[in-house]
């Protein structure tokens, strides 16, 4: 059995920071010793474990993997729209999964660290899956 988050993300590419959600998740399986896995079932989101503390980070991550991915007309797979095309692309570099260690009934993250989920072709539904195994 697995948990699900529900975020609602913005048009275009975005950052949405979903530790206290994961966090909650953990704490309401009583579980105090563990191991956490975070899957994106969706092909134009991701996850990522990155700095909170500065919002300027979330601007650059984006601007930079847009610059490595930008959107165009010119991919061979372009089934919906060109941003489509680029946010598979942008996915696959980030990735679609998680695993944070569990220690206490607490998410084990460095002091600055957090949960991250990227659309990267916004605005959508998006879900998390979350599934906690005690050890």
């Amino acid at each position: 059995m697995h948990d699900t988050i529900s975020v609602m993300t913005p048009k275009g590419d975005s950052m949405n920071l979903i530790t206290e959600q994961v966090q909650q998740i953990v704490r309401n399986s009583g579980i105090q010793s563990g191991v956490c896995f975070l899957v994106i079932p969706h092909t134009t989101a991701a996850i990522t474990i990155n700095s909170y503390l500065d919002p300027a980070t979330e601007q650059d991550i984006l601007q930079e993997v847009r610059r490595l991915v930008p959107t165009r007309t010119d991919f061979h797979h372009i089934f919906d729209t060109p941003a489509d095309a680029a946010g598979h692309i942008k996915a696959t570099l980030v990735g679609n999964s998680e695993i944070v260690l569990i220690e206490n009934g607490e998410l084990v993250l460095g002091h600055s660290q957090g949960l991250f989920l990227y659309d990267f072709d916004g605005p959508r539904q998006r879900r998390v899956l979350v599934k906690i195994i005690e050890a």
